[in-house]
Protein backbone atom coordinates (compact mmCIF):
# COMPACT_ATOMS: atom_id res chain seq x y z
CA UNK A 1 0.00 0.00 0.00
CA UNK A 2 1.35 3.58 -0.95
CA UNK A 3 2.45 5.39 2.02
CA UNK A 4 0.91 9.05 2.89
CA UNK A 5 2.50 11.70 4.57
CA UNK A 6 0.21 14.55 5.96
CA UNK A 7 2.45 18.31 5.16
CA UNK A 8 1.35 21.53 7.03
CA UNK A 9 4.18 23.76 7.54
CA UNK A 10 4.84 27.73 8.73
CA UNK A 11 8.27 27.71 8.35
CA UNK A 12 8.43 26.64 4.72
CA UNK A 13 12.46 26.05 4.77
CA UNK A 14 13.33 23.15 2.87
CA UNK A 15 10.11 21.78 2.62
CA UNK A 16 9.68 21.39 -1.20
CA UNK A 17 12.77 19.30 -1.27
CA UNK A 18 11.93 17.32 1.47
CA UNK A 19 8.26 16.71 -0.09
CA UNK A 20 10.36 16.13 -3.40
CA UNK A 21 12.47 13.52 -1.80
CA UNK A 22 9.37 11.69 -0.34
CA UNK A 23 7.40 11.53 -3.67
CA UNK A 24 10.82 9.65 -4.97
CA UNK A 25 10.48 7.28 -2.02
CA UNK A 26 7.11 6.55 -2.92
CA UNK A 27 4.85 8.34 -0.72
CA UNK A 28 1.74 10.23 -1.50
CA UNK A 29 1.65 14.24 0.08
CA UNK A 30 -1.22 15.24 1.42
CA UNK A 31 -1.14 19.47 2.27
CA UNK A 32 -3.20 22.61 3.36
CA UNK A 33 -3.50 25.90 2.53
CA UNK A 34 -0.39 27.81 1.52
CA UNK A 35 1.95 24.89 2.08
CA UNK A 36 -0.22 23.44 -0.47
CA UNK A 37 0.14 26.00 -2.87
CA UNK A 38 3.60 26.25 -2.22
CA UNK A 39 4.35 22.72 -2.89
CA UNK A 40 1.87 22.80 -5.91
CA UNK A 41 3.57 25.48 -7.42
CA UNK A 42 7.14 23.86 -7.34
CA UNK A 43 5.10 21.08 -9.41
CA UNK A 44 4.92 18.21 -6.56
CA UNK A 45 1.99 16.53 -7.05
CA UNK A 46 -0.08 17.01 -3.59
CA UNK A 47 -3.56 16.43 -2.42
CA UNK A 48 -5.67 19.25 -0.64
CA UNK A 49 -6.88 18.49 2.45
CA UNK A 50 -10.63 19.13 2.18
CA UNK A 51 -10.44 16.53 -0.57
CA UNK A 52 -9.24 14.09 1.99
CA UNK A 53 -11.93 15.04 4.61
CA UNK A 54 -14.60 15.97 2.62
CA UNK A 55 -15.05 18.85 3.84
CA UNK A 56 -13.87 22.27 3.31
CA UNK A 57 -11.63 24.70 5.43
CA UNK A 58 -13.65 27.07 7.43
CA UNK A 59 -13.62 29.80 10.13
CA UNK A 60 -10.60 31.53 7.82
CA UNK A 61 -8.21 28.17 8.30
CA UNK A 62 -9.09 27.44 12.11
CA UNK A 63 -11.05 24.19 10.91
CA UNK A 64 -8.84 21.86 8.28
CA UNK A 65 -7.16 18.83 9.99
CA UNK A 66 -9.75 18.72 13.49
CA UNK A 67 -11.21 15.18 11.15
CA UNK A 68 -11.72 11.91 11.90
CA UNK A 69 -10.63 10.74 8.41
CA UNK A 70 -7.19 12.72 9.98
CA UNK A 71 -6.96 11.95 13.23
CA UNK A 72 -7.95 8.23 12.29
CA UNK A 73 -5.67 7.98 10.23
CA UNK A 74 -2.85 8.79 12.84
CA UNK A 75 -4.33 7.37 15.66
CA UNK A 76 -5.11 3.56 14.67
CA UNK A 77 -2.71 1.07 15.64
CA UNK A 78 -1.66 -1.13 12.77
CA UNK A 79 -1.03 -4.14 15.05
CA UNK A 80 -4.40 -3.67 16.12
CA UNK A 81 -7.19 -5.51 13.91
CA UNK A 82 -10.06 -3.86 15.40
CA UNK A 83 -8.38 -0.54 14.93
CA UNK A 84 -7.76 -1.75 11.31
CA UNK A 85 -11.40 -2.81 10.41
CA UNK A 86 -12.95 0.30 12.31
CA UNK A 87 -10.91 2.33 9.45
CA UNK A 88 -12.31 0.45 6.38
CA UNK A 89 -15.90 0.66 7.86
CA UNK A 90 -15.27 4.35 7.55
CA UNK A 91 -13.15 4.56 4.73
CA UNK A 92 -10.30 6.25 6.27
CA UNK A 93 -6.92 5.61 4.82
CA UNK A 94 -3.70 5.28 7.24
CA UNK A 95 -1.58 8.47 7.34
CA UNK A 96 2.00 7.11 7.80
CA UNK A 97 4.06 10.20 8.28
CA UNK A 98 3.00 13.84 9.58
CA UNK A 99 5.67 16.86 8.82
CA UNK A 100 4.29 19.88 10.86
CA UNK A 101 5.28 22.96 12.18
CA UNK A 102 3.47 25.50 14.14
CA UNK A 103 2.25 29.04 13.72
CA UNK A 104 5.01 31.44 14.74
CA UNK A 105 3.69 32.10 18.29
CA UNK A 106 7.16 33.25 19.45
CA UNK A 107 8.30 35.78 16.63
CA UNK A 108 4.26 37.36 16.60
CA UNK A 109 5.14 38.25 20.59
CA UNK A 110 8.37 39.95 19.36
CA UNK A 111 7.05 42.32 16.67
CA UNK A 112 6.92 45.44 17.83
CA UNK A 113 2.86 47.18 18.26
CA UNK A 114 1.73 43.63 17.93
CA UNK A 115 -2.20 43.62 18.32
CA UNK A 116 -3.64 41.09 21.12
CA UNK A 117 -5.72 39.71 17.67
CA UNK A 118 -3.07 38.95 16.08
CA UNK A 119 -0.94 36.96 18.99
CA UNK A 120 -4.18 35.15 19.43
CA UNK A 121 -5.07 34.22 15.93
CA UNK A 122 -0.66 32.92 15.98
CA UNK A 123 -1.58 30.39 19.06
CA UNK A 124 -2.04 26.87 16.82
CA UNK A 125 -4.55 24.48 17.51
CA UNK A 126 -4.80 21.60 14.69
CA UNK A 127 -1.22 21.38 14.29
CA UNK A 128 -0.18 20.86 18.01
CA UNK A 129 -3.28 18.44 17.57
CA UNK A 130 -1.58 16.64 14.50
CA UNK A 131 1.74 16.16 16.36
CA UNK A 132 0.14 14.82 19.45
CA UNK A 133 -1.79 12.19 18.12
CA UNK A 134 1.05 11.50 15.46
CA UNK A 135 3.56 11.27 18.42
CA UNK A 136 1.40 8.97 20.28
CA UNK A 137 1.46 6.66 18.20
CA UNK A 138 4.88 6.94 17.15
CA UNK A 139 5.21 3.04 16.43
CA UNK A 140 3.20 3.16 13.44
CA UNK A 141 3.51 6.91 12.29
CA UNK A 142 6.65 8.84 11.67
CA UNK A 143 6.33 12.42 13.13
CA UNK A 144 8.71 15.31 12.20
CA UNK A 145 8.54 18.88 13.41
CA UNK A 146 12.28 19.84 12.97
CA UNK A 147 13.10 20.71 9.51
CA UNK A 148 17.02 20.43 11.04
CA UNK A 149 15.92 16.88 10.74
CA UNK A 150 14.78 16.54 6.89
CA UNK A 151 18.11 15.56 5.60
CA UNK A 152 18.39 12.95 7.94
CA UNK A 153 14.94 11.32 7.36
CA UNK A 154 15.48 10.98 3.91
CA UNK A 155 18.67 9.75 4.14
CA UNK A 156 17.72 7.44 6.92
CA UNK A 157 14.64 6.13 4.47
CA UNK A 158 16.57 5.37 1.45
CA UNK A 159 18.93 3.27 3.36
CA UNK A 160 15.88 1.49 5.21
CA UNK A 161 17.60 2.57 8.38
CA UNK A 162 14.41 3.05 10.32
CA UNK A 163 13.51 1.89 13.26
CA UNK A 164 11.45 2.54 16.57
CA UNK A 165 13.90 4.34 18.19
CA UNK A 166 14.15 6.26 15.25
CA UNK A 167 10.86 6.63 15.68
CA UNK A 168 10.49 7.10 19.41
CA UNK A 169 13.44 10.27 19.32
CA UNK A 170 11.13 12.52 16.54
CA UNK A 171 8.19 11.83 19.02
CA UNK A 172 9.80 12.73 21.81
CA UNK A 173 11.21 16.26 20.31
CA UNK A 174 7.35 16.63 19.76
CA UNK A 175 6.64 16.35 22.78
CA UNK A 176 8.93 19.04 23.87
CA UNK A 177 8.38 21.45 20.67
CA UNK A 178 4.78 21.28 21.93
CA UNK A 179 5.59 21.73 25.64
CA UNK A 180 7.55 24.62 24.57
CA UNK A 181 5.07 26.12 22.25
CA UNK A 182 2.45 25.39 25.07
CA UNK A 183 4.39 27.26 28.33
CA UNK A 184 4.96 30.36 26.16
CA UNK A 185 1.23 30.69 25.41
CA UNK A 186 0.66 29.84 29.47
CA UNK A 187 3.08 32.25 30.60
CA UNK A 188 1.90 35.48 27.88
CA UNK A 189 -1.93 34.70 29.44
CA UNK A 190 -0.69 35.06 32.88
CA UNK A 191 1.24 38.78 31.68
CA UNK A 192 -2.52 39.57 30.32
CA UNK A 193 -4.24 38.23 33.53
CA UNK A 194 -2.04 39.85 36.16
CA UNK A 195 -1.27 36.74 37.98
CA UNK A 196 1.76 36.20 40.14
CA UNK A 197 2.43 32.62 41.43
CA UNK A 198 -0.29 30.46 40.19
CA UNK A 199 -1.63 27.26 41.10
CA UNK A 200 1.11 25.41 38.02
CA UNK A 201 4.17 26.99 37.08
CA UNK A 202 5.50 26.17 33.64
CA UNK A 203 8.78 27.42 32.49
CA UNK A 204 10.50 26.57 29.12
CA UNK A 205 13.79 27.42 27.79
CA UNK A 206 15.95 27.16 24.21
CA UNK A 207 19.56 25.57 24.37
CA UNK A 208 22.06 27.92 23.29
CA UNK A 209 25.27 25.71 23.67
CA UNK A 210 26.27 22.40 25.38
CA UNK A 211 29.26 23.61 27.55
CA UNK A 212 32.33 21.46 28.12
CA UNK A 213 31.69 20.94 31.77
CA UNK A 214 29.80 22.66 34.84
CA UNK A 215 31.61 24.28 37.81
CA UNK A 216 34.20 21.76 38.01
CA UNK A 217 35.40 19.57 35.34
CA UNK A 218 33.33 16.14 36.75
CA UNK A 219 29.72 18.26 36.05
CA UNK A 220 27.94 18.35 33.30
CA UNK A 221 26.39 21.24 31.97
CA UNK A 222 24.50 23.38 29.10
CA UNK A 223 23.43 26.61 28.65
CA UNK A 224 19.92 27.79 27.92
CA UNK A 225 17.80 30.83 27.36
CA UNK A 226 14.31 31.85 27.95
CA UNK A 227 13.02 31.84 24.42
CA UNK A 228 11.21 35.53 24.89
CA UNK A 229 13.53 38.01 25.57
CA UNK A 230 12.38 41.54 27.10
CA UNK A 231 15.70 43.49 28.15
CA UNK A 232 19.36 43.42 28.32
CA UNK A 233 21.05 39.42 28.74
CA UNK A 234 23.76 37.74 28.20
CA UNK A 235 21.97 35.12 26.45
CA UNK A 236 21.40 37.34 23.53
CA UNK A 237 24.93 38.96 23.67
CA UNK A 238 27.32 38.50 20.45
CA UNK A 239 30.47 37.03 20.68
CA UNK A 240 32.81 39.15 18.61
CA UNK A 241 35.75 37.14 19.60
CA UNK A 242 37.73 34.25 21.86
CA UNK A 243 36.74 30.68 22.48
CA UNK A 244 33.79 29.58 23.98
CA UNK A 245 32.30 30.70 27.16
CA UNK A 246 32.23 28.40 30.33
CA UNK A 247 29.67 27.58 32.71
CA UNK A 248 31.83 29.77 35.64
CA UNK A 249 32.18 32.36 32.82
CA UNK A 250 28.12 32.63 32.17
CA UNK A 251 27.38 32.82 35.80
CA UNK A 252 30.27 35.88 36.31
CA UNK A 253 28.99 37.69 32.97
CA UNK A 254 25.78 37.61 33.87
CA UNK A 255 26.38 38.98 37.48
CA UNK A 256 28.67 41.47 36.44
CA UNK A 257 25.70 42.78 33.89
CA UNK A 258 23.18 42.74 36.26
CA UNK A 259 25.59 45.19 38.70
CA UNK A 260 25.83 47.28 35.70
CA UNK A 261 22.30 47.82 34.69
CA UNK A 262 22.36 49.81 38.52
CA UNK A 263 24.15 52.65 36.90
CA UNK A 264 23.58 55.28 34.01
CA UNK A 265 26.97 57.40 34.36
CA UNK A 266 30.29 55.69 32.64
CA UNK A 267 30.43 52.91 34.77
CA UNK A 268 33.16 49.64 35.01
CA UNK A 269 32.69 46.67 36.85
CA UNK A 270 34.88 44.08 37.34
CA UNK A 271 33.74 40.93 38.49
CA UNK A 272 35.23 37.46 39.94
CA UNK A 273 33.20 34.38 41.76
CA UNK A 274 30.00 36.77 40.90
CA UNK A 275 30.99 39.19 43.68
CA UNK A 276 32.40 43.01 42.38
CA UNK A 277 35.43 43.24 43.03
CA UNK A 278 35.85 46.89 41.73
CA UNK A 279 33.06 49.36 40.60
CA UNK A 280 34.03 52.41 38.58
CA UNK A 281 32.29 55.67 37.90
CA UNK A 282 33.72 58.38 35.84
CA UNK A 283 33.20 61.10 33.49
CA UNK A 284 34.47 58.58 30.65
CA UNK A 285 34.38 55.26 30.28
CA UNK A 286 38.02 55.00 30.35
CA UNK A 287 38.37 56.46 33.42
CA UNK A 288 35.57 54.77 35.16
CA UNK A 289 37.82 51.16 34.27
CA UNK A 290 40.76 52.96 35.96
CA UNK A 291 38.81 53.80 38.69
CA UNK A 292 36.96 50.29 38.99
CA UNK A 293 40.57 48.40 38.37
CA UNK A 294 42.46 50.80 40.82
CA UNK A 295 39.54 49.63 43.52
CA UNK A 296 41.31 46.35 43.20
CA UNK A 297 44.50 45.75 40.77
CA UNK A 298 44.90 42.17 42.48
CA UNK A 299 41.33 40.68 42.22
CA UNK A 300 40.53 41.83 38.79
CA UNK A 301 43.19 39.50 37.26
CA UNK A 302 41.81 36.50 35.37
CA UNK A 303 38.41 38.70 36.04
CA UNK A 304 35.19 39.95 33.82
CA UNK A 305 35.33 43.28 32.90
CA UNK A 306 31.56 44.54 31.82
CA UNK A 307 31.12 48.43 30.44
CA UNK A 308 27.91 50.51 29.56
CA UNK A 309 29.48 53.01 26.79
CA UNK A 310 31.12 52.04 23.80
CA UNK A 311 34.98 50.95 24.06
CA UNK A 312 37.34 52.99 22.65
CA UNK A 313 41.31 52.72 22.05
CA UNK A 314 42.46 54.21 25.26
CA UNK A 315 39.86 51.73 27.09
CA UNK A 316 41.10 48.97 24.96
CA UNK A 317 45.36 49.70 25.91
CA UNK A 318 44.20 49.83 29.64
CA UNK A 319 42.23 46.66 29.35
CA UNK A 320 45.21 44.88 27.51
CA UNK A 321 47.77 45.30 30.06
CA UNK A 322 46.05 43.02 32.12
CA UNK A 323 44.86 39.25 31.71
CA UNK A 324 40.78 39.13 31.61
CA UNK A 325 38.36 36.47 30.50
CA UNK A 326 36.19 38.59 29.31
CA UNK A 327 35.09 42.08 28.39
CA UNK A 328 31.35 42.63 27.73
CA UNK A 329 30.36 46.42 26.51
CA UNK A 330 27.55 47.71 24.57
CA UNK A 331 29.52 47.88 21.65
CA UNK A 332 33.96 47.73 20.53
CA UNK A 333 35.17 50.78 18.24
CA UNK A 334 36.87 49.29 14.87
CA UNK A 335 40.58 50.31 16.78
CA UNK A 336 39.24 49.03 20.04
CA UNK A 337 38.58 45.44 18.85
CA UNK A 338 42.00 45.57 16.77
CA UNK A 339 44.08 46.40 19.90
CA UNK A 340 41.95 43.27 22.11
CA UNK A 341 41.23 40.69 19.45
CA UNK A 342 45.73 40.40 19.60
CA UNK A 343 45.08 38.45 22.50
CA UNK A 344 44.10 35.20 21.69
CA UNK A 345 42.15 33.83 25.12
CA UNK A 346 40.46 37.22 25.39
CA UNK A 347 36.44 36.89 25.04
CA UNK A 348 34.59 40.13 23.66
CA UNK A 349 30.49 40.57 23.71
CA UNK A 350 28.82 42.83 23.07
CA UNK A 351 25.16 43.34 24.18
CA UNK A 352 21.94 45.85 24.82
CA UNK A 353 22.37 47.72 27.90
CA UNK A 354 19.85 50.02 27.42
CA UNK A 355 16.73 47.89 28.48
CA UNK A 356 16.34 46.19 31.82
CA UNK A 357 13.72 43.56 32.00
CA UNK A 358 11.81 44.26 35.37
CA UNK A 359 9.26 41.23 34.82
CA UNK A 360 11.30 38.16 34.76
CA UNK A 361 11.64 35.79 38.02
CA UNK A 362 14.47 34.46 39.51
CA UNK A 363 14.18 30.26 39.65
CA UNK A 364 16.79 28.51 42.26
CA UNK A 365 16.27 24.56 42.43
CA UNK A 366 16.37 22.81 45.85
CA UNK A 367 16.17 19.06 45.89
CA UNK A 368 12.75 18.19 44.34
CA UNK A 369 11.76 21.69 43.89
CA UNK A 370 12.14 25.18 43.11
CA UNK A 371 12.28 28.27 44.41
CA UNK A 372 10.64 31.32 42.39
CA UNK A 373 10.87 35.00 43.95
CA UNK A 374 10.37 38.16 41.60
CA UNK A 375 14.07 40.14 41.17
CA UNK A 376 15.36 42.26 43.65
CA UNK A 377 14.45 45.46 41.61
CA UNK A 378 14.15 47.46 44.70
CA UNK A 379 15.51 51.39 43.39
CA UNK A 380 16.47 53.78 46.60
CA UNK A 381 16.84 57.85 45.97
CA UNK A 382 17.59 60.51 48.33
CA UNK A 383 14.23 60.90 49.46
CA UNK A 384 13.70 57.38 50.05
CA UNK A 385 16.01 57.55 52.91
CA UNK A 386 15.85 58.84 56.77
CA UNK A 387 18.25 60.16 58.92
CA UNK A 388 18.67 58.14 61.80
CA UNK A 389 21.74 60.26 63.89
CA UNK A 390 22.04 63.88 64.53
CA UNK A 391 24.79 64.49 61.56
CA UNK A 392 23.35 64.91 58.35
CA UNK A 393 25.46 63.47 55.32
CA UNK A 394 26.85 65.92 53.06
CA UNK A 395 25.96 65.77 49.32
CA UNK A 396 29.14 64.22 48.39
CA UNK A 397 28.61 61.35 51.34
CA UNK A 398 25.18 61.08 50.32
CA UNK A 399 26.20 60.34 46.30
CA UNK A 400 29.02 57.72 47.41
CA UNK A 401 26.18 56.27 49.96
CA UNK A 402 23.58 55.36 46.77
CA UNK A 403 26.90 54.44 44.67
CA UNK A 404 27.49 52.10 47.56
CA UNK A 405 24.02 51.01 48.13
CA UNK A 406 23.59 49.42 44.35
CA UNK A 407 26.94 48.01 44.64
CA UNK A 408 26.33 45.99 47.86
CA UNK A 409 22.72 44.96 46.51
CA UNK A 410 24.97 42.37 44.06
CA UNK A 411 27.59 40.87 46.60
CA UNK A 412 26.85 37.61 48.62
CA UNK A 413 25.22 38.29 52.02
CA UNK A 414 26.46 39.09 54.80
CA UNK A 415 28.17 41.93 52.47
CA UNK A 416 29.60 45.01 53.64
CA UNK A 417 31.13 47.67 50.95
CA UNK A 418 33.76 50.71 51.76
CA UNK A 419 33.09 53.40 48.77
CA UNK A 420 34.90 56.57 47.98
CA UNK A 421 34.84 59.31 45.16
CA UNK A 422 32.46 56.36 43.59
CA UNK A 423 34.47 53.70 43.89
CA UNK A 424 34.07 50.63 45.28
CA UNK A 425 37.25 50.54 48.01
CA UNK A 426 36.55 47.39 49.88
CA UNK A 427 34.29 44.26 49.82
CA UNK A 428 33.11 42.08 52.34
CA UNK A 429 31.12 38.82 51.10
CA UNK A 430 29.65 36.20 52.12
CA UNK A 431 30.25 36.41 55.64
CA UNK A 432 29.14 34.29 58.32
CA UNK A 433 29.16 37.33 60.48
CA UNK A 434 28.40 41.14 59.28
CA UNK A 435 31.61 42.23 61.75
CA UNK A 436 33.50 39.64 59.55
CA UNK A 437 32.24 41.46 56.44
CA UNK A 438 33.28 44.40 57.35
CA UNK A 439 36.63 43.95 58.92
CA UNK A 440 36.98 42.04 55.70
CA UNK A 441 36.46 45.39 53.66
CA UNK A 442 38.35 47.83 56.01
CA UNK A 443 41.01 45.75 55.55
CA UNK A 444 41.01 45.46 52.07
CA UNK A 445 40.60 49.28 51.85
CA UNK A 446 43.37 50.22 54.47
CA UNK A 447 44.38 53.87 54.70
CA UNK A 448 41.87 54.77 51.85
CA UNK A 449 39.38 54.02 54.20
CA UNK A 450 39.25 57.40 55.86
CA UNK A 451 36.68 59.67 54.92
CA UNK A 452 34.96 56.71 53.00
CA UNK A 453 31.38 55.66 53.31
CA UNK A 454 29.98 52.50 54.25
CA UNK A 455 26.98 50.43 52.56
CA UNK A 456 25.72 47.02 54.54
CA UNK A 457 22.83 44.90 53.21
CA UNK A 458 21.29 44.13 55.72
CA UNK A 459 20.93 45.78 59.62
CA UNK A 460 23.49 45.51 62.12
CA UNK A 461 22.00 43.18 64.67
CA UNK A 462 24.86 44.93 67.39
CA UNK A 463 26.99 48.23 67.59
CA UNK A 464 30.08 46.27 66.60
CA UNK A 465 30.38 46.90 62.60
CA UNK A 466 29.54 50.30 63.28
CA UNK A 467 32.71 50.56 65.51
CA UNK A 468 35.10 48.84 63.45
CA UNK A 469 33.60 51.24 60.60
CA UNK A 470 34.67 54.34 63.16
CA UNK A 471 37.56 52.77 63.86
CA UNK A 472 38.94 52.69 60.01
CA UNK A 473 37.88 56.39 59.48
CA UNK A 474 34.49 55.67 58.00
CA UNK A 475 32.15 59.17 57.82
CA UNK A 476 28.92 58.08 56.56
CA UNK A 477 26.95 54.49 56.50
CA UNK A 478 23.67 52.98 54.81
CA UNK A 479 21.79 50.69 55.85
CA UNK A 480 18.11 48.89 55.95
CA UNK A 481 17.10 49.04 59.94
CA UNK A 482 15.09 47.37 61.30
CA UNK A 483 17.05 45.70 64.35
CA UNK A 484 15.93 45.84 67.91
CA UNK A 485 19.06 47.20 68.92
CA UNK A 486 19.05 49.80 66.13
CA UNK A 487 19.50 52.51 68.66
CA UNK A 488 22.73 51.34 70.33
CA UNK A 489 24.07 51.33 66.43
CA UNK A 490 22.91 55.33 66.94
CA UNK A 491 24.03 56.21 69.67
CA UNK A 492 28.06 55.03 68.61
CA UNK A 493 27.37 56.80 65.57
CA UNK A 494 26.50 60.29 67.50
CA UNK A 495 29.30 59.56 69.87
CA UNK A 496 31.42 59.94 66.57
CA UNK A 497 30.07 62.34 64.78
CA UNK A 498 29.06 59.56 62.03
CA UNK A 499 26.36 60.33 59.97
CA UNK A 500 24.10 57.20 58.77
CA UNK A 501 21.10 56.32 57.04
CA UNK A 502 18.45 54.10 56.94
CA UNK A 503 16.77 53.02 53.29
CA UNK A 504 13.82 50.53 55.06
CA UNK A 505 14.90 47.60 52.68
CA UNK A 506 16.83 44.81 52.81
CA UNK A 507 19.43 43.49 49.84
CA UNK A 508 19.91 39.72 51.14
CA UNK A 509 21.58 37.63 48.26
CA UNK A 510 22.13 34.21 48.82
Amino acid sequence: MKKRALISVSDKQNIVEFAIGLVELGYEIISTGGTLSVLQGAGVPATAIDQVTGFPEILDGRVKTLHPMIHGGLLAKRSNPDHLMQLGDNHIEPIDMVVVNLYPFKQTLERDGVSKEDIIENIDIGGPTMLRSAAKNFADVMVVVDPGDYDSILEALRNDSINLEFHQKLAAKVFRHTANYDAMIANYFLTQTGEKFPETYTVTYEKVQSLRYGENPHQEAAFYKNPIQNGMSLATAKQLHGKELSYNNIQDANAAIEILAEYGEPTAVAVKHMNPCGIGMGESISDAFLIAFEADPISIFGGIVALNREVDSQTAEQLSDIFLEIVIAPSFSEKALEILTRKKNIRLLSTEMSKKDATSYKLTTVDGGVLIQSRDNGVIKENNLVVATERIPSEEEMNNLLFAWKAVKHVKSNAIVLAKNKQTIGVGAGQMNRVGAARIAIEQAGENAIGSVMASDAFFPMSDTVEEAIKAGVTAIIQPGGSKRDQDSIDVCNQHGIAMVYTGMRHFKH
